[in-house]
């Protein structure tokens, strides 16, 4: 417990009231929190009293706090309305859009200031998503370096560079590639963003920077420090308004839905998908199918079966008519559409079809996405045992194995934890006990705490 006494806190009093929690209750919700932030948390109701008598709690939990009240709510707990008062480390209401780039890169590219990002590595519920006409008018008269002019070949450096780097990131995951995309966000392309330049060079540098923020934001995502990925997204959204970029700004919003409907927020999946297809204005049939397929996963985990299955339709009418497969960020191909096909007959109910899609996915990848061939091979074995089909599931659950050191990716490592759990009541059985203890020796070589997902 840190901060001064003041006077009893009125305000987290009635928030408190107001969700019905005893002050045991209370500490276990915020508890419950802290893996998500990368912090273990004990508190208990002595600490909550000392809160309510106007204790601050230390800054870092203060965001877990009001995001325990959120959740309990069902609407935004600002510090604040919690009566902590406003957060200096994450207001940034008078920063621009650059200034809020260098601050967070270079904490993320450090690994000496990676530790104070865990308060920003909790997921918000509460998080306020910018409306395209409202970013499209924000961008802060920027001082230009008279010394320092770019063109078109500095445009094409920075995306051929995010390219390369997304390239990397499919093959060896976020926890590896980030800390280069966010030197390059700081060493580069901050300071093209200050460089003179036309309207339209200009236009296109800070279209080519909204795509490296996102995909930050998508390898934070897949190393599970979803908070900073909400934060790398809300820039990506930002310069894509900036720079008058529909594509990326609808982009950005979908994949917020993916992080958002992949860990169960969904209500937000659904809002922000909804989202990204009103605001993309004369869409292409590929990036059509790319935001309907989207949309289709989260109104099926909302439970909407008609408008999940409507969404599907769109998506697969979209991709037939798109005429090849684009290699731009965020591209969407036959492979994609099966898993979300996969995806929405599982929430669904319909696990069999769900499985014959999944396999068909499988088959259509290329073979550079081996992050993604990790994860859904993990996803598949889990949905097969979960028919009865053990040894087919131990089967995929190898395959998973062959490609699992050469990945750095938490997400990866969610499923190993869940495969750990899901096969070990199974050690009468010899496939199953084979593997168990093959995953066991890989688990020790990658995370030597690494344990099993309880069940």
């Amino acid at each position: 417990m840190a901060g001064t006494t003041r006077p009893p806190n009125r305000a987290l009093a009635a928030l408190q009231d107001e969700a019905g929690w005893s002050n045991t209750q209370f500490a276990a919700a915020v508890n419950r929190l802290g893996p998500e932030a990368s912090m273990r948390l004990n508190y208990d109701k002595s600490a909550v009293a000392h809160w309510l008598t106007g204790t601050l709690p230390i800054p870092r939990a203060r965001p877990l706090i009001c995001e325990a009240l959120t959740r309990r709510l069902g609407r935004p707990i600002t510090t604040s309305a919690a009566g902590f008062g406003p957060t200096p480390e994450t207001d940034e209401d008078g920063c621009d859009s650059v200034t809020k780039l260098i601050d967070l890169g270079s904490a993320d590219m450090d690994p000496t200031r990676r530790a104070a990002l865990g308060a920003i590595g909790l997921y918000s519920a509460a998080l306020a998503i910018p409306r395209w006409p409202d970013v499209t008018d924000r961008f802060h008269h920027l001082k230009t370096n008279p010394h320092v002019r770019i063109g078109p070949g500095d445009v094409q450096a920075v995306q051929a560079m995010t390219d390369n780097l997304s390239a990397l990131d499919d093959q060896f995951g976020g926890a590896a590639i980030r800390p280069l995309a966010a030197a390059f966000l700081v060493n580069t392309i901050a300071p093209y963003l200050h460089a003179d330049a036309t309207p339209t060079i200009r236009a296109q540098m800070l279209s080519a920077a909204s795509d490296h923020c996102y995909l930050t934001g998508y390898m934070a995502m897949d190393e599970r420090a979803d908070g900073l990925a909400q934060r790398y997204y809300l820039l990506a959204l930002e310069l894509a308004g900036h720079a008058g970029d529909h594509l990326t700004y609808c982009t950005t919003l979908r994949g917020m839905s993916v992080q958002a409907v992949d860990l169960s927020h969904t209500a937000d999946a659904l809002r922000l998908a909804e989202a990204a297809s009103t605001a993309s204005p004369n869409a292409g049939p590929r990036m059509l199918a790319f935001l309907a397929g989207q949309h289709a996963h989260a109104a099926a985990q909302a439970g909407d079966r008609t408008m999940a299955l409507t969404q599907l339709k769109t998506a697969e009418k979209a991709m037939d008519q798109a005429e090849s497969r684009s290699t731009a960020l965020g591209s969407y191909d036959p492979s994609s559409l099966h898993y979300h096909i996969a995806q929405v007959r599982y929430e669904l109910g319909d696990r069999n079809q769900s499985i014959t899609e999944l396999d068909k996915a499988r088959r259509l990848r290329p073979d550079i996405y081996r992050r993604t061939r990790v994860r859904h091979l993990g996803t598949l074995a889990e949905r097969r045992l979960e028919i009865g089909h053990l040894e087919e599931a131990c089967q995929d659950w190898h395959n998973m194995l062959d490609d699992y050191l050469l990945v750095q990716s938490g997400r990866c490592d969610d499923r190993l934890r869940t495969m750990l759990s899901s096969i070990r009541p199974y050690s009468h059985n010899t496939h199953a006990r084979d593997l168990y203890e093959r995953a066991q020796s890989i688990a020790k070589q990658r995370h030597p705490q690494l344990r099993p997902r309880r069940t």
